[in-house]
């Protein structure tokens, strides 16, 4: 029961129109079948749409929305596109991630700092993005938490 909730929940997150590659989303479903839902989006309409598809599941007896929506600064904004194009060049290693539906590496901007969130098949592979990220000019701070799968 509690696997295919898990399911549910993922399906919903993962097929949100907005949702892409500089938003992070998880979940936590509780023994009492409420969601908790937690991460970080660009946009407000994609934290509300994330409640709201969760809590239309049958199963879900509740929802506690933790996700914190970013700063709209256009700075961040320039560096969501720059750390784009260096992690996923088209001459990189990651550039085959690049051409799926939903790239694997989640690139999460806030006020100059960069967290890395999502999987990859190697560790190479996560310290190339790492250093591609860090090599973008204006950064302040990369925190690497790509898992390896």
């Amino acid at each position: 029961m509690q696997s295919m909730l898990a399911a549910a929940v993922r399906h919903e997150l993962l097929t949100l129109p907005y949702y892409d590659v500089f938003d992070w989303l998880e979940a936590e479903i509780l023994s009492d079948g409420r969601v908790v839902l937690r991460g970080e989006v660009v946009r407000l309409t994609t934290s509300d749409d994330a409640e709201n598809r969760v809590r239309r599941i049958e199963s879900v007896s509740g929802v506690v929305n933790e996700i914190k929506v970013l700063s709209l600064s256009p700075r961040d904004g320039e560096l969501r596109i720059a750390l784009y194009r260096a992690i996923y060049d088209w001459n990189s290693p990651l550039f085959r991630y690049a051409m799926r539906a939903m790239p694997p590496i989640h690139i999460i901007v806030e006020n100059g700092r960069i967290t890395l969130k999502g999987a990859v098949a190697t560790q190479l592979e996560s310290q190339l993005a790492s250093n591609a990220a860090s090599h973008v000019s204006g950064i302040f701070e990369v925190r690497n938490e790509l898992r390896i799968d």
